[in-house]
């Protein structure tokens, strides 16, 4: 005889079979961000709570390319397409705790590439407004990071203008290798916040920079590390 509860019993154990691989999967992403965190951040001296507790957060395997996903979180960057790459974990963390984000900041990010460091960021501050110069990777971009932050706002553009609408910036993220310091997001930083930028010849080492703009308006700037970054790309 034909018993619904048996039926019942039957489709809750095989959608339970079914997805245990799926379940297992993201358990074992959560365990590689903890384990990411922990020995790539942590273990060289990134401390900023905030930083480290959106690291363990952000699923940065959605971040890369499918054929890339097994090493997402290798301490190592990866390439995204189009010439561009995202950076090695260890990297965002570094740049993300050097301009010191708060829950009321406004942060400038040139650069989007896949939006792995635009969520980073979505995850700590107010709001996020991040440029991509490349189309397609933008346009990407924008669709992964609007369906999941309604924080994080991304433009298709030369990201040396800045975004000058929505200035001044409490801190600047640039993730592309700048030959100088592009003048308007100098203009466009507020007083007592931080830029950080890799400046240098393209395709050589370059020197990772935080700028700090003073309450009086006077910059400092200050060598961090050598780096290597794509270069910052210009509109035609």
């Amino acid at each position: 005889m034909y018993h619904p509860m048996k039926k019942y019993l039957f489709l809750t154990i095989l959608c339970a079979v079914l997805l245990a691989p799926l379940n297992a999967f993201a358990d074992g992403m959560q365990r590689e961000r903890t384990r990411m965190v922990r020995d790539q951040l942590q273990a060289r001296g990134i401390s900023h709570r905030a930083t480290l507790e959106a690291m363990r957060t952000v699923p940065r395997h959605l971040y890369v390319p499918g054929a890339q996903r097994r090493f997402a979180y290798d301490d190592r960057p990866l390439a995204i397409g189009y010439g561009q790459t995202i950076s090695q974990p260890f990297i965002v963390g570094y740049m993300t705790e050097l301009v010191n984000p708060r829950d009321n900041h406004k942060v400038l990010e040139i650069g989007t590439g896949s939006g792995y460091q635009a969520a980073v960021l979505g995850e700590i501050v107010d709001q996020v407004y991040t440029i991509e110069i490349i189309r397609e990777l933008g346009t990407q971009a924008r669709q992964r990071l609007e369906s999941q932050y309604d924080n994080v706002h991304v433009k298709i553009a030369d990201g040396y203008y800045g975004w000058e609408e929505h200035a001044p910036f409490d801190a600047i993220v640039v993730t592309a290798a700048a030959e100088h310091i592009p003048p308007p997001l100098i203009d466009q930083l507020k007083e007592g916040g931080k830029m950080i930028i890799p400046v240098g010849s393209p395709f050589q080492t370059q020197q990772l920079m935080l700028v700090e703009k003073k309450e009086d308006g006077e910059l400092t700037t200050r060598g961090l590390m050598p780096v290597r970054f794509v270069p910052f790309e210009r509109g035609e």
